[in-house]
């Protein structure tokens, strides 16, 4: 949506004088106070007119709401709720431009992300998800300069050349139901025994200790090199905070009655904190200097007549600050592959129809995060999650919108020790996780 839209004052007085002219005059409408009320009524109008600060350059603003019911069954328990679909979670953003020479424009991107209630902070006993994970957050404020000839830099808040590297998919799915990034999709729900015991640990801590897959970064301040595309190729390289640095390889392009995406990417830091730039320092008990580092990809092929289309993703991390935790037997190594296959078409005239089907698989390494259902368990030395499921997505071209229900099973897997022996505990297992995820998102 273009804004900037300006209401010129010397039009709505033109506009004024002749609605004035062509309605009766009288001696009354002489008086000396003939143009106060018509001054002040400018004022208001221009008040409460859209500006543009700088002509030179534009604005657009744009973004999409996305909300969806999550029903859900732990095995003991089951509910349900609204909630803003992390996944894609709603936005607006502002970006524009201005053409410097025929070769090279300036911009910017500030993008707000909005979760009225989060899909992936709820939890049993808080089903709304805490006032602290239900809020604004700045996603990218940048600023860019781009020569076609040469590329582009980026420099500021957002994402790094691996950024979305692991879900890259051509289907209408990957706004609504990601396949390589499980925890947006109620995955903060608590583990729970067999007897019905609840744990305080979250599934999506099962996925690496910040619940991002890996070889999947975060986005961060940085300054990022993006290249011209090149038959279909482009190369991009960031750096940023904590000694971090990341490489990446995207295709892009159509042959044989096929389209195809793909990208590749390899990224390193030295952190000394979970929440760090790649996230994949799977533990917050890090040495300062010990580098983390990871790899992660994905392909999409669709069939472009018969729409059908199948999508593969996975991702390697190491953090050998793992290694030295359950006095040296703890796991270093975090892996996922994840497949999706299905069907978009133009079935009916609203829009493509979506069927698709999923599985992942992802093994990770030690946390060192604690459970209080286990007695003695000091910490996690490794887990194993599983998902499988499936679903429609339906677009409604004219509106700019997709309608989506699917369904997902998760099965976790913990393993604990003692982590000053490194001594096994035994697990009490945990129950199973269904859910329902039923929505909408509409773009503007």
């Amino acid at each position: 949506m273009k804004t900037g839209l300006k209401l010129s004052t010397a039009a709505v007085a033109l506009l004024t004088v002749v609605g004035l002219g062509m309605a009766p005059a009288s001696a009354a409408d002489l008086g000396g106070n003939c143009c106060a009320d018509l001054e002040e009524r400018i004022a208001e109008l221009e008040a409460t007119t859209a500006r543009k600060g700088n002509r030179k350059v534009k604005l657009e603003i744009s973004g999409h709401v996305n909300e969806a019911l999550i029903f859900w069954d732990d095995g003991f328990e089951s509910n349900s709720g609204v909630y803003t679909n992390d996944n894609a979670r709603t936005r607006f953003r502002m970006k524009g431009s201005a053409k410097i020479t025929d070769d090279v424009k300036a911009g910017y991107l500030l993008e707000i992300g909005v979760r009225s209630a989060n899909s992936k902070r709820f939890d049993q006993n808080n089903p709304s998800a805490t006032a602290g994970d239900n809020n604004l957050d700045v996603r990218h404020s940048a600023w860019y300069v781009e020569s076609k000839s040469l590329g582009t830099v980026w420099v500021g808040r957002t994402g790094p050349a691996a950024e979305g590297i692991t879900e890259i998919n051509l289907a209408n799915t990957k706004d609504v139901a990601k396949l390589a990034d499980l925890e947006d999709s109620a995955l903060g729900l608590l583990l729970r025994t067999p007897t019905g015991a609840l744990s305080n640990v979250q599934i999506r801590r099962a996925i690496r200790d910040t619940g991002d897959q890996a070889g999947e970064p975060e986005r961060g301040q940085i300054v990022k090199y993006v290249s011209p595309a090149f038959a279909g190729f482009a190369m991009s390289a960031a750096w940023g905070g904590d000694d971090y640095w990341d490489i990446g390889l995207n295709y892009k392009g159509e042959f044989a009655g096929f389209k195809m995406a793909a990208g590749i990417a390899y990224g390193q830091e030295s952190s000394e904190n979970a929440d760090a730039q790649i996230g994949n320092c799977n533990t917050s008990r890090s040495a300062a200097g010990v580098d983390c580092e990871q790899v992660g990809g994905s392909l999409s092929i669709m069939h472009e007549e018969t729409g059908l289309y199948g999508t593969f993703a996975a991702g390697w991390s190491e953090d050998p600050n793992s290694l030295a935790l359950f006095n040296g037997t703890g796991d270093d190594e975090n892996t996922f592959y994840a497949i999706e296959a299905g069907i978009e078409r133009k079935f009916f005239p609203l829009g493509k129809t979506t069927l698709f089907g999923q599985y992942h698989q992802g093994d990770y390494g030690s946390t060192g995060r604690g459970i209080n259902v286990v007695p003695g368990a000091d910490g996690i030395i490794g887990s194993e999650i599983t998902m499988y499921g499936g679903g429609i997505v339906q677009e409604l071209s004219a509106a700019s919108m997709l309608l989506y229900v699917y369904y997902r099973h998760i099965e976790t897997e913990l393993s604990f020790a003692d982590t000053g022996t490194g001594a096994p505990i035994a697990s009490p297992g945990f129950e199973d996780l269904d859910m329902v995820v039923a929505g909408g998102m509409i773009k503007f």
